[in-house]
């Protein structure tokens, strides 16, 4: 079962699992690239910088996925991209309090829910990104 098979604003723990273990995967592999174009000194470092990369992104795919929940039970509209903006914008909080910089938190937080707002009313419109235009 996939995170867009979950109703809204329901089971707010499988829909913030699901976005964990995305959002982990991406850490993974986000980590092996730098450590690949940024060659560490020590395989320690190179561990720690992947660990820490890694458990950052798994952090802010919990707080994506809780924040958009809840926001959605709270706020009684399930089915609104602005719960998605508010989930974005957590996490994007969250990367400005990881790297102590208010700036960066600001910015993460339009961005992150500026693309997950769009995301959902992509999803909610039926946008396609690849494939044949539809005539």
């Amino acid at each position: 079962m996939g995170y867009w098979d979950l109703e809204e604003g329901k089971d707010c723990v499988s829909k913030t699992w699901i976005t964990t273990k995305v959002a982990t995967a991406m850490g993974l592999v986000g980590s092996a690239y730098h450590i690949v174009a940024y060659q560490p000194e020590t395989a320690v470092e190179a561990l720690t910088r992947a660990t820490s990369a890694t458990a950052t992104m798994a952090a802010m795919g919990a707080i994506f996925g809780m924040a958009t929940c809840l926001s959605a039970q709270a706020r009684d509209a399930p089915e609104a991209p602005t719960n998605y903006f508010i989930g974005g914008c957590a996490s994007g909080i969250f990367l400005g309090a990881r790297t102590h910089s208010a700036v960066t938190g600001t910015a993460a937080c339009f961005g992150l829910g500026t693309v997950a707002m769009l995301t959902k009313v992509g999803k909610t419109e039926g946008w396609r990104i690849t494939g044949p235009p539809k005539l």
